[in-house]
């Protein structure tokens, strides 16, 4: 949300917590779905050889 035309520090900060709570929630990571260390890990090509494809 932008506010820069709003001088009023507590009326920014009234249209910025009514903007949040108008916001979609966030849903967050669905089950299943690996994080970090977890994620399978993607192996190196090594140089000079060609890939197959």
């Amino acid at each position: 949300m932008n506010t820069k035309h709003v001088k009023d520090r507590d009326e920014r900060k009234k249209l910025k917590r009514a903007a949040r709570k108008a916001a979609p929630a966030i849903t967050g990571r669905g089950p299943g779905v690996d994080r970090g260390s977890q994620k399978k890990k993607v192996k190196k090509i090594v140089k000079g050889q060609s890939r197959k494809r």
